[in-house]
């Protein structure tokens, strides 16, 4: 028997490698990709972080000057509050839309997939520069908004260039963008056991009873899976907001986006050294955020064990 499974393996043993040979030529394009788009670009990326470079001398090392100039530039400080304003509004807003919409597709209407397909429109164009110009036409002082508020006698502002409601409009834009997490919601909802609710209504539960106790308990995973993802998009925001305010963040810096600025300052500026060290900052950033979501998840998310 033991010569058996000796000629066994020695049977087996060059198809195996044979095998592995064979995969390891099929993820060379993924590997190749890897080094060249993403671990290359972040290795140099990090190493200009600590160096002055204008793109048209060589990078001249100054350890880190960079990172300590960014809390002494007021205009580093505005887009940090921007963005973190922009997230902390946008974001909840935006999955509560999303929910809602979620719960109302849930009840089996006739035409589901249209109508699934409709709202999720949105995320696809949500980040295009067509939807931003679009999104700017309608806020303008002449726009779609202005227009519907003079049928009732109300005066509108030019809300993108008023620095109290322009970055509004951003958020407002964020919020439409619902249909990823609306779709995820949807799955989650169909997943809940029937039998919850039919319990929960023998014992005289309300609708609004059996959402805070069955639905949102065991929907919490994709709340906090939406919430993750959400969030690092939010914070990589760019497109609507350059395109939005004419690409400078105004007016008065109120739609100074963190990634804008940092456009700015590495292809505008040419500072790209300055760029990098913040590009890293905002790495440790959304890092930081996804860890404080993780240990706080404890506290909120419910798993159906």
């Amino acid at each position: 028997m033991i010569q058996a499974l000796s000629r066994t393996r020695q049977e087996v043993s060059p198809r195996r490698k044979g095998d592995g040979r064979w995969a390891l030529f099929f993820l060379a394009p993924w590997f190749v990709g890897l080094v060249l788009v993403t671990a290359g670009p972040m290795g140099a990326s990090l190493y200009l972080s600590f160096t002055d470079y204008d793109l048209l001398s060589p990078p001249e090392w100054v350890g880190l000057d960079n990172f300590t100039r960014m809390f002494a530039d007021p205009r580093f400080l505005s887009s940090l509050g921007v963005t973190f304003t922009y997230v902390l509004v946008s974001v909840p807003l935006q999955l509560a839309a999303a929910l809602g919409l979620a719960l109302l597709l849930d009840k089996g209407l006739r035409g589901l997939a249209l109508y699934r397909s409709v709202y999720y429109l949105p995320s696809l164009l949500g980040g295009s520069v067509a939807i931003a110009i679009l999104w700017r036409q309608i806020f303008g002082a002449d726009g779609l908004v202005n227009q519907v508020l003079g049928l009732f006698g109300v005066s509108g502002h030019g809300w993108v260039s008023h620095p109290d409601y322009a970055l509004g409009t951003l958020m407002a834009l964020n919020v439409w963008t619902f249909g990823a997490p609306m779709v995820i919601f949807l799955a989650g909802l169909r997943q809940i056991p029937q039998m919850y609710y039919e319990a929960a209504a023998i014992d005289g539960a309300g609708r609004w009873r059996q959402f805070r106790s069955i639905t949102l308990p065991l929907l919490t995973p994709i709340v906090f899976f939406n919430l993750v993802l959400q969030l690092i998009e939010a914070f990589q925001s760019f497109t609507r907001a350059f395109v939005v305010s004419g690409g400078n963040g105004g007016p008065s810096d109120s739609t100074l986006l963190y990634t804008l600025y940092l456009y700015l300052k590495g292809f505008g500026s040419l500072d790209m050294g300055y760029a990098s060290a913040m590009a890293w900052f905002l790495l440790l950033i959304i890092g930081g955020m996804t860890v404080v979501n993780f240990l706080a998840s404890k506290y909120w998310v419910f798993y159906d064990d």
